[in-house]
């Protein structure tokens, strides 16, 4: 398991929602005694913060306000004009699948997986992909992709990078890959929140990006998305996450 990755999610536990939110709420309980008025504004703000970040219209509206514009099919072709290979970046694992016999893809790196497929098929370039193994298992993320790549969606894959922790990682380890096989121009697939970051990590490694999103926060909002539920304590998670990254991008220039 990658310490740094290890370190990195330990702290996003205390600065994203739950943890944020729960810490208040603990911090209340502790001072409840000793400074009851100080006690009582931690857990207003933690009860409401947490409130907040769990309506799926707060979730949505912080996750579209990170997406990369879309690429409807009729651009496709335009955009691929030069590339020589599509991209795909690692999600996530699902660790030891019992149906599976093993580890395999997760449910987000599984939607990158489908439209990379979609994309090889319409322009016929060669495929990438790219994960380690930050949270140890034998099989990296790229290797669990490539096997559902070929196996399930009949889509063949070139390139195989199993080393990289994280997304600047995978875009230098990518950059030296492709620079050997002569390619600078890419198609770069990952969800809509995740690629200007990652586009801007690619740029830095010296490729040149062509963002290709999928996943998009859209649809009128429902009577329910006003009501505190699970996923939109989930969304809300993700968009300040990917706000901390750009943050942690910045400081590092």
């Amino acid at each position: 398991m990658s310490t740094s990755w290890l370190a990195t999610n330990l702290v996003a536990t205390f600065l994203l929602p739950p943890g944020n939110g729960l810490g208040l709420l603990l911090l209340a309980f502790l001072f409840r005694q000793r400074r009851p008025q100080l006690a009582m504004s931690l857990g207003l703000t933690g009860g409401l913060l947490l409130l907040v970040l769990s309506l799926p219209v707060v979730g949505r509206a912080l996750v579209q306000r990170l997406e990369a514009p879309p690429v409807v099919p009729e651009q496709v072709l335009e955009k691929a004009k030069g590339a020589g290979a599509i991209v795909v970046l690692g999600g996530g694992r699902y660790r030891e699948a019992p149906e599976y016999g093993g580890d395999t893809v997760g449910n987000e790196t599984l939607v990158r997986l489908r439209y990379a497929g979609q994309l090889q098929r319409q322009t016929g370039l060669p495929l990438l992909v790219t994960g380690g193994t930050p949270d140890g298992g034998e099989v990296s993320e790229a290797e669990a992709m490539a096997r559902v790549l070929r196996d399930e969606f009949k889509v063949p894959v070139r390139w195989v990078e199993g080393e990289s922790d994280n997304t600047r990682e995978n875009a230098l380890k990518t950059a030296a890959l492709l620079k050997e096989a002569g390619v600078s121009r890419v198609l770069l697939v990952s969800h809509a929140w995740h690629l200007p970051r990652a586009a801007l990590a690619f740029s830095r490694a010296g490729l040149e990006v062509v963002p290709m999103p999928t996943l998009f926060q859209g649809g009128v909002p429902t009577a329910l998305d006003y009501l505190p539920q699970a996923d939109g304590l989930r969304a809300s998670r993700t968009a300040l996450h990917e706000w901390l990254g750009r943050f942690w991008y910045w400081l590092r220039g």
